[in-house]
């Protein structure tokens, strides 16, 4: 005689913002063993003392000039850091847009 057992160990699992955003940033901060081509990223600036970034086609996050610093925000809003320079700030948030967003990257134009 034979007996067919079906147990489901799936769960629904609610996360608060705070959760998903931890989880966000610790994926970010992993390093990937392979890195595939980067999106392509452009920057505009939408007004005095900030920069946007497009990354791969979609919104990447934003520099802002603040006093004598510059502050990286990814695209959750969340602080990527402050800098002494506008090409930091961007290099850096490229860097993190690289490894959280790698679902958007496409081939480099």
């Amino acid at each position: 005689m034979s007996s067919t057992v079906s147990t489901d160990t799936r769960a629904e699992v609610t996360l608060d913002t705070d959760t998903v955003d931890t989880i966000a940033i610790l994926e970010a901060q992993a390093e990937p063993h392979t890195r595939p081509s980067r999106a392509k990223l452009s920057w505009t600036q939408e007004e005095d003392g900030e920069w946007v970034a497009n990354y791969g086609g979609y919104f990447g996050g934003s520099v802002d000039k603040r006093d004598d610093h510059y502050v990286a925000s990814d695209t959750f809003g969340l602080v990527v850091g402050e800098f002494e320079s506008l090409e930091q700030a961007q290099a850096k948030l490229a860097d993190q847009l690289h490894v959280m967003l790698p679902s958007v990257i496409r081939p480099v134009d």
